[in-house]
C-alpha cells in the first residue's frame, strides 16, 4: 500500500522532469517530507485549459502540474466522507470497481514522490500482541526510493466531486481529489541487498508497493486520449525489480505532525527491536 510519502521536489524542478507545459505558482506546494492521507499533493495531469488560461496553447490537452487532495471522492458521492479510505486503488481490480473505473478511463496522473515509508512489526513485538500484552506492538517505519536518487512517479487517478450544498461559483465548490494505485510487491532482491540483516525485498516489508510507473509509459498513462481497457492495463505491469532501495528510518516519520528532512535518516539498524 501507499499510506505516507515525502515529497521535497521543487515545482520547478518537477516541470522540468515531467514537462509541464503549465504550472500556477500560487497553487504549488512546500516540500514536504511526511506526505499524510487528505492533505494536498502534487500532481502532474494533462486536461484541456479554460477561458484566459487556454491563450497561448494549442486546442487539446496540456500537460499540468496541479494541487490535488489525497484521498479519492468518487464524481457520485453525496459526500467527501470515505475520502480517507480511498487513498489507494488495486491495480487488479482498478479498471472494474465502481469508485475508480471511470477515473482509470480518462483521468490518470503521475504522484510524484523521493520514496514513501511503510512499517514493519517486530517479532518481539509481534509476539507479546499475540500473549495479549501489548495492544498496538510498536513498529519499525522503513524509507523506500529510488536507488538512483531519481523522481519516483506513482500511478495515480484523480476525479471532481460537486459539494451541492454550496453554490457553483464558490471557491470550495469543487473537490479534485486523487488515489495512488498500488500493486503486488517486488519479491526480487532489493537495490544492494546483500543477503544480510534487514529486509531483501519489498515484499519482506509489505506486501503491496505503489506503481511506480518508468518515464517510457508516462506519454502513455497521461495521455486522456488513451482510454482503451487492454492497453490501459498493460501500463499497470509492475517495473523492472530491483530498482528500489529501503533503509530504516527514525521513527518520528510515524507522527504526522513531524515534518523535516532528518525523517529520511538512514540508521545503522532498525529502532525497533531486531525485525529480520
Amino acid at each position: 500500500m501507499c499510506g505516507r510519502y515525502a515529497a521535497s521536489r521543487r515545482p520547478e524542478d518537477l516541470a522540468g522532469i515531467f514537462d509541464v507545459q503549465r504550472w500556477e505558482p500560487t497553487e504549488t506546494l512546500a516540500p514536504s517530507w511526511n506526505v499524510a492521507p487528505t492533505v494536498n499533493v502534487h500532481a502532474v495531469l494533462e486536461r484541456p485549459l479554460k477561458g484566459a488560461a487556454a491563450d497561448g496553447f494549442p486546442p487539446g490537452p496540456v500537460r499540468q502540474l496541479r494541487t490535488l487532495k489525497w484521498g479519492l471522492v468518487p464524481s457520485w458521492s453525496k459526500s467527501p466522507e470515505g475520502a480517507a479510505k480511498m487513498i489507494n486503488a488495486r491495480a487488479e481490480t482498478v479498471h472494474e470497481k465502481p469508485s475508480f473505473r471511470q477515473a482509470f478511463a480518462a483521468r490518470r496522473c503521475l504522484l510524484p514522490g523521493d520514496g514513501y515509508f511503510e512499517w514493519v512489526t517486530d517479532a518481539a513485538e509481534r509476539q507479546l500482541e499475540e500473549q495479549g500484552r501489548r495492544k498496538r506492538p510498536r513498529k519499525q517505519p522503513y524509507f523506500v526510493t529510488p536507488a538512483d536518487g531519481s523522481v519516483m512517479a506513482m500511478a495515480g487517478l484523480y476525479e471532481f466531486w460537486r459539494d451541492r450544498t454550496l453554490p457553483g461559483d464558490h471557491p470550495l465548490a469543487w473537490w479534485v481529489t486523487c488515489t495512488v494505485v498500488t500493486t503486488e510487491a517486488e519479491t526480487g532482491p532489493l537495490a544492494g541487498a546483500t543477503g544480510g540483516e534487514g529486509p531483501q525485498s519489498l515484499a519482506d516489508i509489505h506486501p503491496r508497493m505503489p506503481l511506480v510507473l518508468p518515464p517510457d509509459r508516462w506519454d502513455a498513462w497521461l495521455d486522456p486520449a488513451h482510454t482503451d481497457p487492454v492497453a490501459l492495463r498493460e501500463l499497470l505491469a509492475p517495473p523492472p525489480g530491483g530498482l528500489m532501495r529501503a533503509h530504516p528510518v527514525p521513527t518520528d516519520v510515524s507522527n504526522v505532525r513531524n515534518n523535516g528532512p532528518e525523517l529520511l535518516t538512514e540508521l545503522d539498524g532498525p529502532e525497533v527491536g531486531t525485525l529480520f
